[in-house]
């Protein structure tokens, strides 16, 4: 029997039976010695540091059995390599020992002990190793140490202050100075405190059903009806004067036009809804988008209780994919975050894991036994010191993870190749996550749990399971801690922040509308570097949320942006599907790894078997989202894919995170040039879309949202066209044509002038900013975006190219750290990435300085509408990454 006693505030020492007391712990820290540890795969209590014998990169195996064979330890770059790790291990060890030495002094200068056996400070330096002062408290007796390693904290000695202050209040209340509300309201994110009359608004009785009904709204249809109606006459005057022009000289190849016109209609569409939305944003009805409605939910629903619920409240993971971000940077700030929701979850009766899929930590292979030779190639992704770094954190945040072997198709790097598929790694990484999991569900099942079965059990079997499953993949993977997928997926990346209380509402949420099976948060910026570049891309998301919150409210279904999303996890199951392999065998595929737009995907095949989307926007900005920090990331990104999203937004279409950009736009509806004649050049995702029970007026907003993208891409092309033929041919053009200086003055009066006052006053009218100072503030960006959207065209049109060729194209993950350069190392960057574009702008540039001087004046292209389209063009897309590229315009050496 074990008893416990105070020592001093915030401390406890346990006795056991025979009296004798052992060591203090604090209180935070409190184990239960009878029940097992919280993590199933954490190391057995009975190891001992002098038998440790674990290297220091370990897989899932190696931290069960203690051994490691040649063939699971990590591969070192060689001699010097081993030498360095070495070093670093050293080093790690003495400053974990003066650290530990630093807080026993602290220790003793605020008497927190009494020099008995069983008390000191320890620092955690490498896992199940700690670093303790006094010395002799490791062997003293007391079982501290081996207590220690078992709870497995980096830091022993801390003091909970406002724990202890908040008991302090709530024993003398005024006395001490305020109640223990304000603490409270640490822990749970708001003030803890409800008046019972307000108890049925908040919290839902029963089984959690919604009993609401929830109406679709019609706005958005109706202004998709009248943008087609704009779109019409429009068409309709053009053909006025076909027929004016064929009555006074008839001339039957004008018909020809007609040819044109399904392309006009696409790529045309989106400007005619943004004059209807922008119209709409200034005088139109707002107060959906403060109600709840089938797509969108603009109040937090009622919340489920754990007393009335009938059940435990459900299961949350949290999956995050990641790659080669930072540790300490990137990946700690976001866990933090998501450890403070999960604690809040966990105070309201619910429960929740962290499933990482580490793309990064199996950068290096193994060296096979006997195969000392095989060719290693230098780090590419994280070296062996940082992969433990990561597996440690893992450990001690009792995070679960799953890491699959690096891309080596040709077994160059290992003695088995392994292929990453995808063009983009993030769906691959996460089905093979997923498959692990499931396989240990599988192996897990088929025992029979008896009505006695205890946690104990629950934990030994899921420890079998998991041996299993990575030793039927000749343990290829490394996996650790609780990988196990509970009742919803929250879906997040590397660089995200989540609100404390968001689980019990989305939860809650789901519970009561069983019919949503993607439930979207809108999202606020998260900035990193403050650079100009980086807040106009913050403006731009901004406003993305903002107008999709207003469209979505309206009536348009909701986008699935692939993160800041909870996903049911039966829905997922659901509609996941088998796929061939080479080797003919069959692996289950949750997220499309066949294309760059898995979440396009996944929303519609969703959609198809009866579920929907919906977007919540109850929680304001309390998500947050890294953005591109560079021009080179932004590019990447519009070059890259573009997936189910759409709204209104002045100029064209942009954000970072939430909209994927050309090459899967063309994906999304085009089959490659080689397929033409065996599929035809629609492929099956378009048709599936053309055919699924998403209505209609959403479907025509996509299609107008798509367009705008193959609109950017030609618009060089159609620009430079318009240039000879005004140049040339001005007054011999039918009247159907329309120049590019009209279509320009269009499109900065709709986008430019009427999209930034629109904005400033829709913010306005739902509280969300100052009508003066929002619009100065969409006006200091109009530069910025100028240039951007203005030199994309090459890019967007290169990238669309591609897919049409068939071209392989891969991407890596978006930069999420600043990187300080200078400005040659800078510029020697952009004359890589750029040279064919400053080409391309140079020869352009010379071709109209000829044209407009060097030829006879009859032959000379001077016109005003000819000429300022054409430079526009060139003069922004040489600016584009020269004149937004913070690295080079802070001029530093």
């Amino acid at each position: 029997m074990v008893k416990r006693e105070k020592v001093r505030m915030g401390y406890w020492r346990t006795t056991d039976k025979d009296g004798k007391k052992t060591s203090p712990f604090h209180r935070r820290h409190e184990a239960a010695p009878e029940l097992p540890p919280l993590n199933p795969l954490a190391p057995s209590g009975n190891a001992t540091p002098e038998s440790e014998t674990r290297p220091p990169s370990f897989t899932r195996l190696q931290l069960r059995n203690g051994s490691a064979s040649p063939s699971d330890a990590p591969a070192s770059a060689g001699s010097a390599g081993d030498s360095n790790d070495a070093g670093e291990n050293v080093a790690r060890t003495i400053k974990a020992q003066l650290l530990a030495h630093y807080l026993q002094t602290e220790q003793e200068k605020r008497v927190w002990t009494t020099r008995e056996a069983g008390e000191g400070a320890f620092m955690k330096h490498s896992k199940g190793k700690y670093a303790c002062a006094p010395d002799h408290v490791q062997h003293d007796g007391s079982g501290l140490y081996q207590a220690i390693t078992q709870l497995n904290v980096r830091m022993l000695v801390e003091r909970a202050d406002f724990i202890i202050n908040s008991l302090m209040r709530n024993m003398c209340g005024v006395e001490y100075g305020y109640t223990a509300q304000e603490e409270l309201e640490k822990v749970l994110g708001k003030d803890p405190v409800l008046d019972v009359t307000n108890f049925d608004d908040v919290f839902a009785s029963g089984d959690g059903k919604d009993d609401g009904r929830r109406d679709i709204m019609m706005w958005q249809a109706a202004y998709t009806g009248i943008s087609i109606l704009l779109l019409t006459v429009a068409l309709g005057t053009g053909f006025r004067e076909i027929a004016i022009e064929q009555a006074e000289d008839p001339n039957w190849l004008r018909l020809l036009f007609i040819i044109c016109v399904p392309a006009q209609v696409w790529l045309s569409l989106f400007f005619f809804q943004a004059i209807v939305g922008n119209i709409a944003q200034i005088i139109g009805p707002i107060d959906h988008m403060v109600e709840n409605s089938k797509y969108y939910s603009g109040k937090a629903p009622k919340r489920i209780h754990m007393d009335t619920f009938g059940k435990k409240l459900p299961h949350v993971t949290m999956q995050m994919p990641v790659f080669k971000e930072g540790l300490r940077t990137v990946i700690e700030p976001t866990v933090r975050s998501i450890k403070d929701a999960i604690s809040t979850y966990e105070l309201q009766g619910g429960s929740a894991n962290i499933f990482v899929n580490d793309d990064g930590s199996k950068s290096r292979a193994p060296k096979p036994p006997g195969n000392e030779s095989l060719k290693l190639s230098p780090v590419q992704l994280l070296t062996a010191e940082e992969a433990t770094e990561r597996q440690e954190f893992y450990d001690e945040h009792k995070i679960g993870w799953v890491a699959r072997p690096r891309h080596d198709p040709k077994a160059e790097h290992s003695p088995h190749p392994f292929v990453r598929p995808g063009k983009f790694k993030k769906a691959s990484n996460m089905n093979y996550g997923l498959r692990i999991s499931c396989r240990v569900e599988e192996l897990m099942d088929l025992t029979t749990r008896t009505e006695d079965w205890t946690s104990q059990q629950e934990h030994i079997l899921y420890t079998e399971a998991m041996d299993t499953a990575i030793a039927e993949r000749t343990n290829e993977a490394w996996a650790d801690g609780d990988i196990r997928i509970g009742d919803y997926i929250l879906l997040i990346d590397s660089d995200t922040r989540v609100p404390k209380d968001c689980l019990l509402e989305a939860v809650s949420e789901l519970e009561q509308c069983p019919e949503v099976g993607i439930l979207q948060f809108s999202s606020g910026v998260m900035n990193v570097t403050q650079n100009f570049f980086e807040n106009g891309i913050s403006f731009f998301t901004n406003m993305i949320y903002t107008m999709i919150r207003f469209a979505v409210a309206g009536g348009d279904v909701a986008p699935f942006v692939g993160h800041n999303a909870f996903l049911r996890w039966s829905a997922m199951q659901k509609v996941a599907y088998k796929s061939s392999e080479e080797d003919g065998g069959k692996l289950d595929k949750f997220w499309s790894e066949e294309t760059v737009s898995e979440d396009f995907d996944m929303s519609l095949r969703l959609q198809s078997a009866g579920f929907i989307v919906r977007l919540a926007a109850y929680q304001g900005d309390g998500f947050k989202e890294g953005v591109s920090l560079t021009v080179y990331d932004e590019l990447a990104r519009w070059e890259k894919y573009v997936s189910y999203h759409h709204t209104h937004i002045r100029g064209f279409l942009l954000t970072m995170k939430l909209f994927r950009y050309a090459y899967g736009c063309n994906e999304l509806i085009f089959n490659p040039f080689v397929k033409w004649f065996t599929k035809g050049p629609f492929n099956s995702l378009f048709i599936t879309f053309i055919r699924s029970n998403i209505p209609l007026a959403s479907k025509v907003t996509i299609m107008a949202y798509i367009g705008t993208y193959y609109a950017l891409a030609c618009s060089w092309l159609l620009t430079l066209l318009n240039y000879f033929l005004i140049g040339f041919l001005n007054g011999w053009l039918d009247h159907y044509y329309i120049h590019s200086f009209r279509v320009y003055f269009g499109i900065v009066m709709i986008f430019t002038v009427l999209g930034n006052i629109s904005l400033a006053v829709l913010r306005y009218r739902i509280n969300e900013g100052h009508l003066l100072w929002g619009f100065l503030e969409n006006l200091k960006w109009i530069p910025l975006l100028t240039v951007f959207l203005g030199g994309i065209s090459l890019h967007i049109s290169q990238a669309i190219l591609c897919h049409f060729l068939s071209i392989p194209l891969e991407w890596g993950t978006t930069s999420k750290e600043s990187e300080d350069i200078g400005f040659f190392k800078a510029m020697t960057r952009v004359l890589r990435r750029f040279k064919w574009s400053f080409a391309l702008c140079l020869g352009v540039t010379g071709m109209m300085v000829t044209l407009a001087y060097a030829l006879d004046k009859e032959y000379r292209i001077t016109m005003l509408i000819a000429v300022w389209p054409m430079g526009t063009l060139v003069v922004n897309h040489f600016l584009l990454p020269l004149v937004l590229n913070p690295q080079l315009m802070t001029f530093t050496w």
